[in-house]
């Protein structure tokens, strides 16, 4: 959540910034207007507590009359008491729900509009020319059939549209994608996590998915737990209600988790093949660092992405996403996304996003440098996220005779093999 000082300082600021997201502006003055009534109340609680601890120390020295007219009045401020407590704690609750509604502060630099206003900053590779290859691409199910690694067909059967199985060697090219990522985290200093894919709801709405995006998210209501739609969610909880030493910073996770989304709003979109499907794994990074440092660590996340996509040879460009686009603890958000042959687009593969101390500040994960303690700066950025990156590989690496060229690097983790064949019909 925002600081709730910079709310009273700069209101201004936060109008800005949530009109900038396309959000309710109006619950910004709604939000000012709890507060107030908060301190107000409270102002009003501590006075009449005060009021009743003094009349308190008068009772048992007076007699008569004086005695049963300080009796009737140490009643009356009880009652007035419990009154402004409870005035006191409906202020607070309300202005907490506000809270909540308020996305974070955007960055001045990004652009500002929808999700089509993105600037594109670098472009990385340049795409294949198949028709000077002299052959026309297949799209990444057609191929992977062929290469007997994808199977929609029982995936709808067992579970449903947007499901699939990796099977042979895409099960194969999964664990080799995933040892691989891992391996340049773990070299890049990141701790290899295996997370949680159920998590309470303070988690969930601590990290900010159960706003804009909770129409995404799979709850189990008998239960009360929530499917998470990436690890960034239980390794941003995983210091909840922790205070962290500054020596310890910065902290680096490599999370490794099954993802569910429920793709809401997506109804005809991508329904070919497994490029936007309900159930996923990738390979997430998370940092926590102090938060002059976090314009700095959303850079080298965006570097440590781009060192993956160029491993793997994709052509990519990487795009400063507009306001309107971000999730709603994001400042900033760069995304990463890959040429894909059969859609002649980009398609985003990556993304990585600075949270401030937006998250930090739901959590309670806060950082102690000397006698002073404030909240820290989250960031999050994929890594891998595997279906994706298997469309992008198997579409831009693929041979005239249906084979895929395996990349180097993925190599080691596929028994050295360098080309995926189509399977004997």
């Amino acid at each position: 959540m925002i600081d709730l000082r910079l709310l009273r300082e700069d209101p201004d600021r936060v109008r800005a910034s949530q009109r900038a997201r396309g959000e309710d502006v109006d619950v910004v003055d709604a939000l000012l207007s709890a507060d107030e009534r908060r301190r107000s109340s409270s102002v009003r609680f501590d006075e009449l507590r005060s009021e009743q601890k003094a009349l308190g120390k008068l009772i048992p020295k007076a007699t008569g009359d004086e005695k049963a007219e300080l009796l009737k009045k140490a009643g009356e401020l009880s009652a007035a008491v419990k009154a402004a407590d409870a005035e006191q704690d409906e202020a607070a609750a309300e202005a907490q729900r506000l809270l909540l509604r308020i996305g974070n502060i955007v960055h001045p630099d990004i652009p500002r509009g929808g999700e089509d206003d993105f600037v594109v900053l670098e472009t990385v590779g340049t795409p294949r020319d198949f028709a000077a290859e002299g052959f026309e691409p297949k799209d990444h199910l057609e191929l992977g059939q062929a290469l007997g690694a994808i199977d929609v067909e029982r995936g709808a059967k067992v579970s449903g549209s947007r499901f699939y199985y990796l099977t042979g060697v895409g099960a194969l090219l999964e664990l080799a994608l995933v040892n691989a990522a891992i391996a340049q985290a773990t070299a890049a200093g990141f701790t290899p996590m295996l997370t949680p894919a159920l998590v309470k709801p303070r988690a969930m709405e601590g990290t900010g998915f159960l706003g804009q995006a909770a129409q995404d998210v799979y709850h189990l209501e008998k239960d009360d737990f929530y499917l998470v739609g990436t690890s960034e969610v239980p390794l941003a909880a995983y210091h909840m209600d922790e205070i962290l030493d500054a020596e310890q910073l910065p902290l680096r996770y490599a999370g490794f988790s099954p993802c569910f989304r429920r793709e809401a709003g997506t109804y005809g979109k991508d329904t070919r093949g497994i490029f936007r499907v309900h159930q996923f794994d990738k390979v997430e990074m998370f940092s926590y660092v102090l938060p002059e440092e976090a314009e700095a660590e959303h850079a080298r996340l965006l570097e440590w992405e781009k060192q993956w996509l160029t491993s793997l040879e994709l052509p990519f460009h990487v795009i400063d996403t507009a306001t309107g686009d971000l999730g709603s603890s994001a400042s900033r958000k760069f995304d990463c996304e890959a040429w894909i042959p059969t859609q002649g687009k980009y398609r985003e593969l990556t993304s990585t996003s600075n949270c401030d101390e937006f998250q930090a500040r739901r959590l309670s994960v806060r950082v102690r440098e000397g006698k002073n303690v404030r909240p820290l700066a989250t960031l999050n950025g994929t890594l891998c996220a595997v279906p994706r990156t298997i469309v992008a590989l198997l579409e831009n690496h693929q041979q005239a005779d249906g084979s895929v060229r395996v990349p180097e690097v993925l190599r080691p983790y596929l028994g050295g093999r360098e080309v995926l064949e189509p399977t004997a019909k």
